[in-house]
């Protein structure tokens, strides 16, 4: 994730949470998390474009976020 953030630098926001936190868990509920990590990317509209469990697929993440800016 960190070689992801670090090329969205300007272009996204990308949240980290701490699934022990009591934030964490509250929110992992609320968006179905049942597996660390796990990565949920939204759009402009607050929906799920993508959500990915245990190894990140970078080529994916990117293609799906310059999706989003093309609109």
């Amino acid at each position: 994730m960190d070689g992801i953030e670090r090329g969205l630098a300007g272009r996204a926001r990308v949240v980290r949470l701490n699934a022990l936190s009591v934030e964490g868990r509250e929110l992992a509920a609320r968006w179905g998390i049942r597996g660390v990590p796990t990565l949920i990317v939204f759009d402009g509209k607050g929906e799920t474009v993508l959500r990915q469990v245990g190894r990140l697929q970078k080529d994916t993440v990117l293609r799906v976020l310059a999706q989003i800016e093309q609109g």
